[in-house]
């Protein structure tokens, strides 16, 4: 009978021992699961792996002095061509567009120094700015055109050997000008300069050639001439910020694919100006 006795409560006791194992293998198997639920989470916080001036946002510059490209309306807020193309690009991204004015010459410092997470404003790729930002793909494609009043018989960048040239601050043009003289006036927008233009002042001014264009559609008296170079205008972002360029690149491409910015460009030009000129 103790025998008995002795052999039921071994198996008792082997049946909670048993049991206590198999709930800590659950609590572990539990526990096991927590973390690959925080894992996820990590990974999904750590989706976006570029750095912004504001969480949640995409803040851009652009000069807001540049028609049509950027223009600042009567309550102080930029529209034009490169602000519709920055908030696609802001959507792409899953971002709020928050664009910042700044005067053309300082952007790209403004970019460089981490005020702004990229200028989206019409900057023109040169090897000198590339040693200060990266750029993206081109998502237009431009040019430096001759313009001047039109009782002039200037044509070409030749004609203008030692006379007065206007330029906007910070314009890569300004080494066209410097090739024919040491006459050169700047203001803080080409809009300024072709306005100055069409009063008397200066002999030429040297812009990119849909502004002239633009400018000349609205009335102002000005003459287009010799067309000196193609180009390619890119967004600018930080050098450190290169995962930021390629979400910008991969939203770039997809506004192309989908005919974003073919939209964008016939709404303001009447023609797609973001495809390479035959």
């Amino acid at each position: 009978m103790k025998k008995l006795l002795l052999m039921i409560a071994l198996g008792i006791l082997m049946t909670f021992v048993a049991a206590c194992g198999s709930s800590e293998e659950g609590e572990g198997g539990s526990e096991s699961s927590g973390d690959t639920g925080e894992s996820e989470n990590e990974n999904a916080s750590e989706s976006r792996d570029y750095e912004l001036v504001e969480e949640g946002k995409f803040t851009f510059a652009a000069s807001g002095e540049f028609s049509p490209f950027s223009m600042t309306d009567a309550s102080g807020e930029m529209e034009g061509f490169d602000i519709d193309v920055a908030n696609a690009i802001a959507e792409e991204l899953g971002l709020e567009p928050n664009p910042q004015k700044q005067k053309f010459a300082s952007i790209v410092e403004g970019v460089k120094t981490g005020r702004f997470d990229a200028a989206v404003a019409s900057h023109t790729i040169t090897e000198d700015r590339q040693k200060e930002v990266n750029f993206s793909t081109p998502y237009y494609y431009s040019g430096a055109q001759i313009f001047t009043r039109p009782d002039s018989d200037v044509e070409s960048l030749e004609d203008l050997e030692g006379k007065e040239i206007a330029l906007s601050k910070g314009s890569t043009y300004s080494t066209y000008a410097e090739e024919v003289t040491d006459n050169i006036k700047t203001y803080d927008s080409d809009v300024v300069a072709l306005q100055s233009l069409a009063k008397g002042r200066h002999d030429a001014v040297i812009t990119d050639f849909l502004t002239g264009k633009e400018a000349s559609g609205k009335g102002l008296e000005i003459e287009a001439k010799e067309m000196i170079e193609r180009s390619e205008q890119a967004v600018a972002v930080a050098k450190e910020n290169e995962p930021l360029l390629e979400e910008i690149n991969a939203a770039l491409e997809t506004l192309r694919e989908n005919g974003t910015l073919t939209e964008i460009s016939k709404e303001y030009f009447g023609e797609d100006i973001t495809t390479v000129p035959e």
